[in-house]
């Protein structure tokens, strides 16, 4: 790293990864020195922006996390290193647990020890289940339809006890369905990705269900912007993050068709297990109490991720 340090550090656990990697450069971009925790079991060192430094390591593994962070000593840490597949929490349970439930303790750990506050990246659908009245807030039931859900329910009750236990300020974040540049369409969770994928091949995109299933899309960078409005607001609490409008998956897909002047037949496949059918949040609470609000439209936010991947497709080529 060049030039003199800031005085302010945070240190991203998964900031090598889609959702991370922005929050890194939203927080570089507020003066702060960064340190990206990175297994890159599916992260990319491509997506460390200079000038954050990389320590490639496991939060499974409690003593290097430990030796990171008290050698680091961050002002905030933003936990987003995450077991994050829904079918893959299904098929392995025990390995879900570990990463989501030991590694959010062992993150807990190493953030009370030199005094940092957290802020954590839960979900909203897939805590809430469904049977929630639409949009859901906060204080709506729990009730997750996969494991996925339930360590992700695990991890807020740490964050949350070591908040209280310890005196921090720890924050929750349950995080919409998020899109934007780098999102990897090799997986299930990034339909945007995987829809701008096949179109921009000419290929059948594919449905599962009817189609009708809603989710709260949210851009990534507004995203960022929320953990750091989180990360320095010295307060505890559980905030959703998203827009609070279902938008079906048939209506994203058409969005796309026309960013990309495509007018593909989707292929439709049974629903997977553990999949909502209707998920919207309400983010009152984090506009009243940070000031948050989203400001990309799905429209323009959307249009601009096609034409990022487009981009790359292209450069690669």
């Amino acid at each position: 790293m060049t030039g003199i340090p800031s005085a302010k550090r945070a240190l991203v656990t998964g900031g090598a990864g889609f959702i991370g990697s922005h929050v890194v450069e939203r927080f570089l971009a507020d003066g702060y020195d960064v340190l990206v925790v990175d297994d890159l079991s599916t992260g990319s060192v491509a997506n460390v922006i200079e000038p954050a430094r990389l320590e490639q390591l496991d939060i499974v593994d409690a003593d290097a996390l430990a030796h990171c962070v008290s050698t680091f000593e961050p002002e905030v840490v933003c936990h987003l290193a995450a077991q994050a597949s829904v079918t893959v929490s299904v098929g392995r349970p025990e390995h879900d647990l570990a990463v989501n439930v030991r590694g959010t303790m062992n993150v807990c750990q190493a953030a009370r020890a030199v005094g940092a506050p957290i802020v954590f990246a839960s979900t909203g659908g897939a805590l809430y289940g469904d049977g929630q009245a639409v949009p859901t807030p906060e204080d709506a039931p729990v009730e997750p339809l996969a494991p996925y859900g339930a360590s992700k329910l695990g991890g807020e009750a740490y964050v949350g006890t070591w908040g209280r236990l310890y005196g921090l300020p720890n924050v929750i974040l349950r995080l919409g369905n998020i899109y934007g540049p780098r999102q990897s369409p090799h997986g299930e969770a990034g339909v945007v990705a995987i829809f701008s994928d096949r179109l921009l091949r000419g290929q059948a995109p594919t449905v599962f269900g009817d189609g009708e299933q809603t989710r709260d899309y949210v851009h990534v960078k507004d995203v960022a912007s929320a953990f750091l409005l989180a990360g320095r607001s010295g307060t505890a609490g559980t905030y959703n993050v998203g827009w609070g409008m279902e938008t079906s998956v048939l209506e994203l897909l058409a969005v796309l068709q026309r960013a990309a002047g495509t007018t593909l037949e989707p292929e439709f496949q049974p629903l997977r297990p553990g999949e909502l059918t209707r998920s919207a949040l309400d983010s009152t609470r984090i506009r009243r109490a940070l000031d948050w609000s989203p400001a990309i439209s799905l429209e323009d936010g959307l249009a601009d991720t096609f034409h990022s991947y487009a981009e790359t497709i292209e450069a690669a080529s």
